[in-house]
């Protein structure tokens, strides 16, 4: 193997693993961002949003790729029969492996009880399965299926890889840029899905 394609098969490995971990969900992290760039509480209740949406054409892009990442989704959720919370679920299951249901709880964000109405779910969906913890008699791990796997990653890879090659394209300073760009936009938007409404 080239060195150029050493850092391509990097790269993409990379891609995969950021796509799996943040585009199904996506709309979830950043739907603060989609708002007027205005500050908080800035504008009257009745103001028309619409006026001051942002105009550039990378910002409106933008948007339209939050869009479409909503729909994409939906689509994988439909296909694979589960809701969002399944899916995110699925997720970190897929790019973590076998978790016990306490560490799944907490990468999803929710209650011990939703927790195992969600790994029910799925286990009756045959996505997943109990198995008994290796090292804790009383434990059990929550394990992904091979076949589940598959689907998801055939409804996954062609867009990873669709994405990676239209890279193809850009000179190395021009992806530089493009790099620097949405480096700036992911800061901008955690700060948007971890801020807090202020304390009444």
């Amino acid at each position: 193997m080239s060195g150029s394609d050493g850092v391509r098969s990097w790269s993409v490995s990379r891609l995969v693993r950021t796509f799996e971990r943040r585009i199904i969900r996506l709309s979830k992290e950043i739907s603060d961002i989609v708002e007027p760039m205005q500050p908080t509480g800035s504008l009257p209740p009745d103001a028309d949003v619409a006026a001051f949406a942002p105009t550039r054409p990378a910002t409106v892009l933008l948007r339209e790729f939050i869009e479409l990442s909503e729909q994409f989704e939906r689509s994988i959720g439909e296909e694979l029969e589960v809701n969002p919370t399944d899916l995110q679920a699925m997720e970190h299951l897929l790019m973590g492996g076998p978790l016990a249901p306490g560490e799944l709880a907490r990468r999803v964000g929710i209650s011990a009880g939703a927790t195992t109405t969600a790994i029910d779910r799925l286990v009756a969906l045959g996505h997943v399965t109990r198995e008994p913890h290796p090292t804790d008699r009383r434990g059990i791990l929550v394990v992904p299926q091979e076949s589940s796997r598959q689907r998801a990653m055939g409804r996954l890879m062609p867009m990873i890889m669709g994405v990676d090659a239209e890279l193809d394209a850009f000179t190395p300073s021009e992806q530089e840029t493009i790099t620097r760009y949405l480096a700036q936009v992911v800061e901008r938007l955690r700060g948007h899905a971890e801020r807090r409404a202020p304390e009444e």
